[in-house]
């Protein structure tokens, strides 16, 4: 039986991590191109620098502006969608979205960063019923991505398995989708598999600190309480022996939790407020 703490911890750390991140396709779809097409064939145009690394507040403002000079045109559409999403605004880039693709030049690839928006506003039955109307042809990183995260959510694990196989053979960068599909086998209690999926996250992308916490979980599980070899800063030494100690706490195990809560406080660089306010929580109830 797993957990309720383990849990909680999982809840609390995965999804808004995991998963789910990435918006632009490892193979470009229609959508794409002709986004990047709006000002011209280089690419180094406003409208995709505005997409991309402006600041997302201002790229809603951006494309707004150009929706009033011409309302309906797609590619501006499609903008102020995308920058609602890097905005964290799903409910608004749903129903911008929910525009573009019902729009007469619409693409089969809208669907999909329409599902993406549904799913990041918690509308899990919707987005998997967009999700079957898109065409089987649209075999995009994105699309199986997100089939997998649908699957995932209806608990239909060896069709979860398979989407994420394949979306993680679609992509040159796949420890995103690694690590999403090392917090599946977590969740199903699958620990090991799970530990597997998140080295070989960290193996493709050294600075992915949510495949290191998912990783200290997936071996606190199995109880194994001691940090393996990857790259790591002091300060995420530190967090990854906090994660570590709470899960071996959590186990019984308390006497090694407390003394990997006193090596996270030695180990971080400045003052480590959580681990020592749990640290002294322990000693206190101890004495």
């Amino acid at each position: 039986m797993r957990s309720p703490f383990l849990i909680s911890l999982l809840l609390g750390s995965a999804l808004a991590l995991s998963a789910c991140d990435e918006l632009q396709l490892a193979r470009k779809d229609p959508v794409q191109e002709a986004l990047e097409a709006v000002n011209g064939p280089d690419g180094n145009n406003l409208n995709e620098i505005m997409m991309t690394v402006a600041d997302p507040t201002e790229a809603v403002s951006y494309f707004r502006r150009q929706l009033v000079d011409a309302p309906g045109n797609i590619e501006s559409m499609r903008g102020l969608a995308l920058s609602l999403t890097r905005a964290d605004r799903a409910s608004e880039a749903v129903a911008v979205w929910s525009d573009v693709a019902n729009h007469a030049e619409a693409a089969d690839a809208d669907k999909v960063y329409l599902v993406d928006a549904l799913i990041r506003a918690d509308q899990w039955d919707a987005a998997k019923e967009v999700l079957s109307q898109v065409s089987p042809n649209v075999a995009t990183y994105q699309r199986y991505r997100l089939e997998a995260m649908i699957a995932d959510a209806g608990k239909e694990w060896e069709k979860a398995d398979e989407y994420y196989e394949t979306a993680s053979g679609l992509t040159v960068k796949p420890a995103a989708i690694l690590n999403n599909w090392g917090y599946s086998n977590l969740i199903r209690g699958k620990f090991l598999d799970a530990e597997m999926l998140f080295q070989e996250a960290i193996r493709q992308n050294g600075k992915l600190f949510t495949a290191k916490n998912n990783l200290m979980m997936a071996r606190g599980a199995q109880r194994k309480y001691d940090l393996p070899v990857m790259p790591m800063t002091q300060t995420e030494r530190a967090d990854l022996l906090y994660t570590l100690a709470l899960t071996a706490i959590k186990n019984g195990d308390v006497t090694i939790g407390t003394g990997l809560l006193r090596e996270a406080v030695d180990s971080h660089p400045l003052y480590f407020e959580a681990a020592a306010r749990s640290l002294s929580a322990l000693e206190n109830a101890a004495n």
